[in-house]
C-alpha cells in the first residue's frame, strides 16, 4: 500500500426519514465517475444513517424525567434533551457545565450519548436532535448486503461519527458500525523491520479510515456525507465496530 485515495461523493441530498441511501450512494458513485472495485471501503455519517432511520426527535414532544431535570440542572442544558440523552445511557459517568460525558447502550463513552443538534433541521420552534442509529453495526451489514447485490462487488462500510477523546482536545472521526472490514487489526505475531515480532501491537483500523475521511466530510456546511476510499488492503475478517470497545475490565482510566 504506497497510496490510498478518498473521494466525496457529489450532489448527496439532505436526507428523509425512509431515504435509500444505497440508490443515493450509486448515484454518488456514478456522479463521481466511479466504478466500484473489491476492497473499497465507504465511510458514511451517522448522520445520514440515522436521518434515514427516522432517529430524529422533536423536543416539544419529550417530557423530561426528574432525573434529566437533575441533569439540565447540573449542566445547564435543555431538560428535554437531557431526557433524550438518558434514553440511550447506559451510565453518567461526568457533568459539568455544557458537557454530560456518558457511556451508551453500545457501549460509546462520548458527550451527549451522541445526541446532536447540529445539520439535523432548520432551527426554528421545533428544535429537532438527532439521535445515533439504534444498532450502527447492524446498519452497516445490511448497507453492504445490499450494496453487494446491486454491484457484485466486496465492499467495505464504516459508520462514522465525530468524537472527543480523553486526554486530548479536539473531535475526530471514529466508526461507531463496521462491516467488510475489520475494526480493529491485528498485528501480533508480525515482524518489524529488524525481525522482532509484535508482541502487542493493535491498531484501530476503522478509526483511522473514519478520521482520514473526516477530512473531506467536515463538521459544518461542507454537505459530503459519504466518502469513498480506495487502495487500502483489507484483511479478510468482518468486523465490528464492538470489537473496538475496549472492556471495562481493561480499562485503567474509569
Amino acid at each position: 500500500m504506497s497510496s490510498i485515495t478518498l473521494t466525496a461523493l457529489p450532489n448527496i441530498p439532505l436526507i428523509q426519514r425512509g431515504d435509500d441511501l444505497v440508490a443515493i450512494t450509486l448515484r454518488g458513485l456514478r456522479d463521481a465517475h466511479i466504478e466500484s472495485q473489491d476492497d473499497d471501503v465507504l465511510v458514511i455519517t451517522q448522520k445520514i444513517v440515522s436521518k434515514a432511520e427516522g432517529r430524529k426527535v422533536r423536543l416539544r414532544d419529550v417530557t423530561p424525567s426528574p432525573r434529566a431535570r437533575e441533569l439540565a440542572q447540573q449542566s445547564g442544558k435543555d431538560a428535554r434533551f437531557c431526557e433524550v440523552v438518558l434514553w440511550d445511557t447506559r451510565q453518567v459517568l461526568r457533568v459539568r457545565a455544557g458537557l454530560i460525558i456518558v457511556e451508551t447502550h453500545h457501549g460509546w463513552v462520548c458527550a451527549n450519548a451522541g445526541i446532536d443538534r447540529s445539520n439535523v433541521a432548520p432551527h426554528d420552534e421545533n428544535e429537532w436532535v438527532l439521535r445515533l442509529p439504534e444498532d450502527a453495526d447492524r446498519s452497516a451489514r445490511a448497507l453492504r448486503e445490499r450494496l453487494r447485490a446491486e454491484t457484485g462487488r466486496d465492499i467495505g462500510i464504516i459508520i462514522s461519527d465525530s468524537h472527543g477523546r480523553a486526554w486530548r482536545n479536539g473531535a475526530v472521526g471514529v466508526a461507531i458500525g463496521v462491516a467488510g472490514l475489520p475494526g480493529v487489526e491485528d498485528l501480533r505475531g508480525h515482524p518489524d523491520l529488524f525481525g522482532y515480532h509484535l508482541q502487542v501491537t493493535t491498531v484501530g483500523l476503522a478509526d483511522q479510515i473514519a478520521s482520514a475521511a473526516s477530512l473531506l466530510q467536515g463538521q459544518a456546511d461542507e454537505g459530503l456525507p459519504i466518502v469513498h476510499v480506495r487502495g487500502l488492503h483489507l484483511a479478510h475478517h468482518d468486523g465490528t465496530a464492538r470489537e473496538i470497545v475496549r472492556p471495562k475490565a481493561h480499562d485503567l482510566f474509569r
